[in-house]
């Protein structure tokens, strides 16, 4: 279609110079029969000069418009495609931008509830761990107070054997001892065996 709109172009072009050409040559007074040759070779002349201009316009240039209206159309695209992904990403950064405050208030709040876990949790484990060690050092107090006592009934029954064993080596003379030893023998002989 392109090729058509040159082609008609060309032919219009071509025509107005002829038209003009033959304008010229009546207003100089001369007529056409009056040179022949050099008219014929003007003619000549033109159509070889017309036949290039078509040829140069009509061949050679529209690939060339093309080839750069192509280019230009690439670039266009490739502009308009740069600039849509340079809209998004700046659409992005604002919105980005935007919820950033709200992101920081949600993380602060996020934070300072999962703070609060960790110390009641904390709290927790800490007061079991209390418990337990109470619970350790009364089993050991009982413990210590069982041994005492232990050791405190073993120190007064001591005591109380040195103490006897004294106050019987102090009571005992021959004389009680020899009595002791006959009301033994009488109640061995009231005995059966």
């Amino acid at each position: 279609m392109n090729r058509r709109v040159w082609q008609r172009a060309l032919l219009a072009g071509i025509l107005l110079l002829s038209n003009s050409a033959l304008a010229r040559a009546a207003e100089q007074g001369g007529s056409a029969a009056e040179q022949p040759v050099g008219t014929a070779f003007k003619w000549i002349h033109f159509v070889i000069l017309a036949g290039l201009a078509y040829w140069v316009f009509a061949k050679l240039l529209p690939p060339v418009f093309r080839r750069n209206a192509d280019n230009i159309s690439d670039a266009i695209a490739k502009a308009a495609a740069a600039k849509a992904e340079a809209d998004k990403k700046l659409q992005d950064a604002a919105t980005k931008l935007a919820n950033l405050e709200k992101e920081i208030a949600e993380f602060r709040a996020v934070a300072q509830r999962e703070a609060s876990a960790e110390i009641a949790r904390l709290r927790l484990i800490t007061a079991g761990e209390v418990e337990k060690i109470g619970l350790a050092a009364r089993a050991e107090i009982e413990a210590a107070e069982r041994a005492a006592r232990v050791e405190l009934k073993a120190l007064a029954a001591k005591l109380a054997v040195d103490g006897a064993e004294s106050l019987v080596a102090r009571q005992m003379t021959p004389s009680v001892q020899e009595a002791l030893i006959s009301q033994f023998v009488q109640s061995l002989q009231g005995r059966p065996n």
